[in-house]
């Protein structure tokens, strides 16, 4: 081994007298040298020519000429004999390997070495940067055999304390472990479908912790909205957790169920600061917490918890509940940089966590809004038996804006009607109670089914107008279909029209379904195109189903299929309407189904013609005292001889005033239903109005005494003039 010396720059050059290369000592400045142990620099011919046939012990001469070098490199040197032998150790070597300053000589199994140091180092073979613990030290080593012509041939050994290095190289693995472990978090929690404090726990576990629970505030679970800043003396509920062991068998707290926190607990000291607890098993205030449950502290010692973080759930400025991540197979404790990775996991699931939680409180809204505007039972009325069901929609998708009605018309009849409002959420929902408010209104002035679609289209169009006015509410947004039926159980007559809704169907007395042949009219919100009115007799028991296309519309096969389905389903002869609701549902719509759907199925009945009695009216006011007559001898035919008197007073008041202000046709009807009532149809289409008379006036009070007997009355229009009619409730035992 030869050492080259220039001006201001030092070289060492060691190389052996075969093609392999020994350790090569470089400097880079006078008196500073490094050793190099990879055998990377080539050795020049000239150095090769000067050590040629050098072994060991010339070798070992060679490096006594550079001691200085020898003991000044921050890498230790080891030189053995072929007898294994301890030719050089340098002094870095001495403090690595612990040896003694007499050392040289000695054999290399009674230098005092680790036993797996000694036995590399004995082994004889080539090695390059091997790692091997050497006491609480891990020194990289570089092993070389030094061949003499077939001499017997030592040993060049170099050793790097690599400990601190090792140190390094873990805590860079620690912290790519803590950003492939964000990573997932950031693309895991909150995916569509998912609830994070599931994905929260799914990420955490075994990764970071071996058991982690998920609690909420009470108040949180039952809609209420949390108050800004931390919670304090709160109520949690568990809503998720997880664990290494199978089952979870750590958990004190079920899911679902209330977890009590004491004021002295993590959870709750962690809810009232708003700020991360990281504690230890050794803690007093963790000590002190285990100490109040002695089931909580039987089963911290059964599993043994040794360390714990608390962190808030807290989503814009909002506290909204706690995580806990243990630690008990994992022997780290917690660090403060696992605090900062808890504190991220949780920053992420509470964004979703709290986006999950507004949706839900809308959707709550929403579906409460629309269950108090959609009818809870259908009205008691004799024309048809009804039955309604409504399935909303996926609730991913929002709440819909379908709606239906059974309205009570006078004289016996009944409205039936069905709708879908456009859009979803609240302001779907407030718009669809709109709509049937109107309906409800408009029936009640008993306009005929296109009239009644014409004035529903300009107040769509009036919506529209205001909402477009919003900037967060399109106009394009409001909008409905509807379907508006009457049926008279006197005549069977059933008069419909529709507004770019789906027409009904029809199953016949005689089994046969058809769907109605009805203009279907331009949807509500457009405006300027008429709307047709159909009129059709349906016999009595026929079925007449409304519907919205939620139940057979499909995107991928259209309406057809489902039309035939639903006739199909329709035609199970005496089956109840109730059961035929669950059959159609069952058939067509198996699932949840993907938007709103409502069904109406009324079966339709006939008054008997003896509760019906009807008389032609004389244009004469001497005709009066015998058509009150004739009504008192129908009424004790029927007997209702209770009701004689106020009849009395309204046909009286009635047919004067059709004889007096109307024109003939004049025609008299009483019908015995579930009211008694009473009908006075005239050729004017002049209705009367109720008006408080003064005190010397000499008329003007007989429709207030009308309206004060009876229980309600009105007008409207017919094809030949007006209809006036009244109600009267009948005795209980009749």
């Amino acid at each position: 081994m030869v050492g080259i010396v220039s001006a201001g720059v030092q070289t060492v050059d060691v190389t052996t007298t075969v093609d392999r290369q020994l350790p090569v000592l470089f400097g880079a400045a006078a008196g500073s040298l490094i050793l190099a142990t990879g055998g990377a620099v080539v050795v020049n011919r000239r150095l090769r020519r000067q050590t040629h046939g050098l072994g060991p012990v010339e070798m070992t001469r060679m490096y006594e000429h550079h001691d200085a070098v020898l003991h000044s490199v921050r890498e230790g040197v080891l030189i053995l004999d072929p007898e294994q032998r301890l030719l050089l150790a340098n002094d870095e070597a001495r403090r690595l390997l612990g040896l003694r300053a007499t050392a040289e000589g000695t054999p290399l199994d009674e230098l005092g070495l680790a036993p797996e140091m000694a036995a590399l180092l004995a082994s004889g073979r080539t090695v390059t940067d091997e790692v091997h613990p050497a006491g609480e030290r891990l020194l990289a080593v570089n092993l070389r055999p030094a061949a003499d012509d077939g001499r017997p041939a030592g040993f060049v050994a170099t050793l790097r304390d690599t400990t601190e290095l090792r140190a390094l190289v873990g805590r860079a693995e620690e912290a790519h472990e803590r950003l492939l472990l964000l990573n997932e978090a950031s693309t895991h929690i909150g995916t569509p479908g998912h609830r994070a404090d599931e994905e929260l726990t799914e990420v955490a576990v075994p990764r970071f912790a071996d058991f982690v629970s998920v609690d909420l505030l009470e108040t949180l679970m039952r809609g209420d909205e949390p108050a800004p800043g931390p919670a304090t003396g709160a109520v949690l509920r568990r809503v998720a957790h997880r664990s290494v062991r199978e089952g979870t068998p750590e958990a004190l707290t079920p899911v679902g169920e209330a977890d009590y926190c004491t004021a002295g607990s993590p959870q709750a000291h962690c809810l009232a600061s708003g700020r991360s607890v990281l504690h230890g098993e050794t803690d007093a205030a963790i000590r002190a917490w285990l100490a109040e449950d002695p089931a909580r502290s039987a089963k911290s010692r059964a599993y043994g918890f040794h360390s714990w973080i608390e962190v808030p759930v807290v989503a814009r400025g909002t506290t909204m509940g706690v995580v806990a991540f243990v630690r008990s197979r994992q022997p780290e404790s917690f660090a403060a940089d696992d605090l900062t990775l808890a504190e991220e996991l949780v920053a992420r699931a509470a964004v979703c966590l709290d986006n999950a939680r507004r949706f839900t409180h809308e959707r709550t809204a929403a579906l409460t809004l629309q269950h108090s505007l959609l009818p809870r039972r259908l009205p008691e009325q004799s024309a048809v038996q009804a039955a309604f069901r409504y399935l909303p929609a996926d609730p991913r998708l929002g709440v819909g804006s379908d709606w239906f009605d059974v309205i009570p018309l006078s004289g016996a009849r009944v409205a039936l009607v069905v709708g879908d409002a456009a859009g979803r959420g609240l302001r779907a929902s407030a718009t669809m109670g709109r709509l049937r408010s109107a309906v409800q209104t408009l029936a009640d002035v008993d306009l005929p089914p296109d009239e009644l679609l014409t004035q529903l289209d300009d107040l769509v169009i009036r919506l529209a107008a205001e909402t477009g006015t919003d900037a967060d509410f399109a106009s394009g947004d409001v909008g409905a279909t509807c379907l508006y039926a009457v049926y008279d159980p006197e005549s069977g007559r059933c008069c419909l029209a529709s507004a770019g809704h789906p027409p009904p169907a029809v199953v016949r007395p005689d089994g046969t379904a058809t769907v109605l042949d009805l203009p279907a009219g331009p949807p509500l919100g457009v405006g300027g195109l008429p709307f047709e009115a159909v009129e059709t007799v349906l016999p009595e028991g026929s079925l007449l189903a409304l519907y919205t296309d939620g139940l057979v519309g499909s995107r991928q096969q259209g309406m057809a299929p489902g039309l035939e389905a639903l006739q199909q389903a329709l035609t199970v002869p005496g089956l109840p309407v109730e059961a035929l609701c669950d059959r159609v549902v069952g058939t067509l719509l198996p699932d949840r189904p993907a938007d709103d759907a409502a069904l109406l199925l009324a079966r339709v009945r006939r008054l008997d013609p003896a509760q019906v009695a009807t008389w032609d009216v004389p244009d004469d006011f001497a005709a009066v005292a015998g058509i009150r007559a004739s009504a008192v001898r129908q009424l004790s035919s029927w007997g209702l001889e209770e009701a004689a008197f106020v009849t009395e007073l309204v046909v009286s008041e009635f047919v004067t005033n059709a004889i007096r202000y109307g024109g003939a046709p004049i025609r008299l009807r009483l019908i015995r239903d579930r009211t008694l009532i009473c009908e006075v149809t005239d050729g004017s289409s002049t209705a009367p109005h109720l008006r408080r008379a003064r005190v010397f006036d000499e008329g003007g009070r007989g429709l207030l005494l009308v309206a004060q007997l009876t229980q309600r009355w009105g007008t409207r229009q017919s094809a030949s003039g007006k209809v006036i009619w009244c109600e009267q409730t009948l005795p209980q035992d009749t």
